[in-house]
């Protein structure tokens, strides 16, 4: 017979299908939704023209809701939602932990948006493990097919759409349209149809797809290398580091999505987490006495400094994270902090200046995550943060976009590579724009011409990865992304695909990649370091240039491109 709504009771009818109800709900239904929002706890924040189904189980501590957005029958929410205009939780969807998504977002049908994990330390039971949070970030315009699962830390580009189905691991570029299990982008929206099916000899011809498959094919073999039947070493014949553990870590995350099979992801955990000082904070060198802090309670320079950055990131792929806070980063104060910053070596020791910023804030973000997460104190000082940035906005030069000056003896070496550290661990990853982009651009394109570090044959995964890295900071930040009409991009071009063309060749079968020529870093052998950095690298190029989807995997860890912590609302 034919369906006739009004024989069914008029809760259950909107609620399944709440799109009605801004036309055609009735005085009375629409005070009765009233009082259903009313009675939503937490913070809570709805627009015009909104509904929230009766069945729903809206459980939340925050919920903004933009204007003609709608929670359908039966969906579960709780956590943190903040939602734009025009967006939609379909019937039996779940959203967990914290979450934000853009303006006309459609959540399809059983699909989850979990964003919080557990921990799976071995030292206790599952269900007593602490909760860490990340969040998920969904973009403008996205569609979400039914069945979907998105796991926290994820961040969805605008105009995407997930296939039902799918689930989703890793963040998807803007107009991305991706499925499977897990999800891959299969191709671009803006094409006008979908590709077809790549041959097996077009596939064979591409480059960076051949380079791709190698490199996912031969990664086992790389790490066993470096393997030495207790620890991982960055190449045969050296001694472990710790630092090798967590490249291993980052390079088969990136390729395979899962851990090192050299041991389980709770060995993997367990080991990272016990390096670490549970006074302090601090991560040592393994088998070596830790360093001694200063009088603020952090360290100046060392291996520990950047085991802040690899250890943090590396747990964070293994769904952990440090089991203590720095200590003197959450006890330094604002005052403390800017004394520290006017003493850093910006005349002549740039890159050193850069580092330690790059290592204070990043030990700032893992601490406002164990303070998330159930700290009995806030993870930094009050207005520490907000003082760092306040420091670096004023002081960066209008010339150049960059802090510290160039001298005759190394040019802009120490300048450009201070600035990628310096805005990898603050303005990159709490998602905030750096100070005069096109300056930067400037810049970082004049020192790209200095023969001394990039001259045949000259290049080392540092100095490439710092240029590619502010270009591409900068180009999207001044949202002209890989287009052909953005500032300077002609050149941005060229020099990617330069260097992309030089990079890809320097890898060894079984063996991956060198750091690069002469003495600096761990030199020319293939190793961990280079080979991680190199991956990396090579997807920053690829990206430059439009083409990084061919590549297959994207940077989740220390070399992530987007923010790994919002400051903004």
């Amino acid at each position: 017979m034919d369906f006739e709504p009004e024989k069914l009771p008029s809760v259950r009818y909107l609620d399944h299908c709440p799109w009605v109800f801004a036309d055609e709900a009735t005085e009375e239904q629409r005070a009765a939704q009233r009082k259903r929002q009313e009675a939503i706890g937490g913070e809570c924040e709805i627009g015009e023209r909104c509904y929230v189904a009766d069945s729903a189980a809206v459980f939340t501590d925050r919920l903004w809701l933009g204007d003609d957005s709608y929670i359908a029958a039966h969906a579960y929410v709780t956590g943190e939602l903040t939602t734009g205009a025009d967006c939609t939780l379909n019937p039996f969807s779940v959203v967990r932990g914290t979450v934000t998504l853009g303006n006309g977002v459609r959540i399809g049908a059983h699909t989850s948006l979990l964003g919080f994990n557990h921990g799976m330390a071995p030292d206790r039971p599952v269900f007593q493990q602490p909760h860490t949070s990340r969040g998920i970030t969904v973009g403008d315009d996205v569609w979400i097919g039914s069945h979907v699962v998105v796991v926290d830390g994820v961040t969805i580009g605008d105009h995407c759409v997930i296939g039902a189905g799918a689930v989703v691991t890793k963040d998807l570029a803007d107009w991305t349209v991706a499925a499977g299990n897990p999800a891959r982008p299969l191709r671009d929206r803006r094409d006008n149809a979908a590709r077809p099916s790549r041959t097996d000899h077009a596939h064979a011809s591409d480059p960076l797809a051949r380079f791709a498959d190698t490199a996912r094919a031969q990664v086992a073999d790389i790490l066993g290398r470096c393997w030495d039947g207790e620890r991982y070493v960055d190449r045969p014949g050296k001694a472990p580091t710790v630092r090798a553990h967590c490249d291993a870590v980052e390079i088969a995350d990136l390729l395979l999505g899962t851990v090192p099979g050299q041991l389980t992801a709770d060995e993997h955990a367990e080991r990272l987490r016990g390096v670490q000082d549970p006074y302090t904070g601090l991560v040592p060198e393994f088998d070596e006495p830790l360093p001694t802090a200063d009088e603020d309670g952090f360290i100046g320079e060392g291996a520990a400094l950047y085991h802040v950055l690899s250890v943090g990131y590396a747990l964070d792929l293994l769904g952990t994270s440090f089991p203590h806070p720095v200590r003197g980063v959450r006890e330094m104060t604002a005052r403390q902090l800017v004394a520290r910053l006017e003493e850093l070596p910006w005349r002549d020791g740039a890159w050193g200046a850069g580092a330690w910023i790059d290592s204070w804030a990043t030990a700032a973000h893992w601490n406002l995550r164990h303070a998330d997460v159930g700290g009995d104190r806030p993870g930094v000082e009050q207005g520490a943060l907000e003082t760092l940035f306040g420091w670096l906005l004023t002081r960066a030069d209008p010339w150049t976009g960059m802090w510290g000056s160039p001298s005759p003896e190394t040019g802009r070496l120490q300048v450009v590579n201070g600035y990628y550290r310096l805005t990898r661990g603050s303005f990159a990853q709490f998602g905030l724009p750096v100070p005069h982009p096109e300056r930067v651009v400037d810049a970082v394109l004049d020192h790209a011409r200095d023969a001394r570090y990039f001259g045949a044959g000259q290049e080392n995964a540092c100095n490439v990865l710092d240029v590619a890295h502010p270009l591409w900071l900068c180009t999207r930040q001044l949202g002209e992304g890989t287009g052909t009409g953005g500032y300077r991009s002609a050149e941005i071009r060229t020099w990617a695909e330069g260097q992309l063309a030089a990079a890809l060749p320097r890898r060894q079968d079984g063996r991956g990649f060198g750091f690069g020529p002469g003495s600096a870093g761990p030199g020319p052998e293939p190793g961990l370091q280079g080979t991680e950095m190199w991956l990396a690298i090579i997807w920053l190029l690829a990206d430059l240039l439009g083409r990084s989807d061919t590549l297959g995997y994207r940077p989740r860890g220390i070399h992530r491109p987007e923010p790994a912590r919002a400051l903004t609302p």
